[in-house]
């Protein structure tokens, strides 16, 4: 059962190091419109309790109002 718990971190560990790796080459309005879409998913999902047509909703409307925020 160890051997399980340490290959499921390991694998997060790499998860997050190769995520973090795919934003460097994003513009701010690129990084803009992520965050956006983070932030009104977790709302959309707070708001709907949990319901995946919420949580979708927010990421949707997030991405958008985060995009337009940042345009130059």
């Amino acid at each position: 059962m160890k051997h399980i718990k340490h290959l499921i971190l390991g694998t997060a560990f790499f998860l997050a190091l190769l995520s973090l790796a795919a934003c460097s080459g994003m513009s701010a309005q690129d990084r803009s419109t992520v965050v956006g879409a983070g932030v009104g998913a977790v709302g959309g999902s707070v708001l709907t309790g949990g319901s995946a047509v919420g949580t979708v909703g927010g990421a949707a409307v997030g991405g958008v109002i985060g995009h337009e925020v940042s345009k130059p």
